[in-house]
């Protein structure tokens, strides 16, 4: 715990060991999807989930994590969750829709159940993007949901 003008701050903690994950990733975008899953799994192994601690489902897209995170949250068998996903824009109003409403959904389930979710779902212009952005993206939804576990135990 770190000290700035008599104010105490509690210092990140990024160590995995015994804490139970949870990962809903869509199926929508797959390529994408499994970069990030990839990531994601590579670098909760190396903060130390073990991986009889990690669970995965996968839904048909973005839309679908909410519900999918809210029972799992609801389960109490997790300290944390990721949703793993990608969204594309086409050219339609549709991406703005998906993006916006499993963005908020994701939000309101971490609100309601006290579970942090780190939202990996991808929102990008282009595949391509989403391959440069999606092995980043995944070390850094494991990072923040061993952060927020670890943070929430100790408030």
């Amino acid at each position: 715990m770190g000290t700035t003008d008599n104010i105490s701050e509690l210092d990140p903690v990024y160590q995995g060991a015994g804490l139970r994950i949870g990962i809903v990733m869509s199926r929508f975008n797959r390529d994408i999807c499994e970069g990030l899953l990839s990531a994601c799994e590579l670098e909760l192994a190396r903060l130390g989930v073990a991986k009889d601690d990690v669970l995965l489902v996968d839904v048909p897209g973005a839309l679908e994590h909410p519900l999918a995170l809210q029972k799992m949250a609801q389960s109490e068998k997790f300290d944390a969750l990721v949703a793993i996903g990608a969204v594309v824009r086409g050219d339609t109003y549709h991406f703005e829709i998906v993006s916006n409403e499993s963005a908020r959904g994701i939000l309101d389930v971490q609100l309601e159940t006290g579970v942090p979710i780190a939202n990996a779902i991808l929102t990008v212009d282009t595949e391509e993007q989403g391959h440069v952005r999606m092995a980043e993206k995944g070390r850094d939804a494991a990072r923040v949901a061993i952060e927020m576990a670890n943070l929430l135990k100790r408030l």
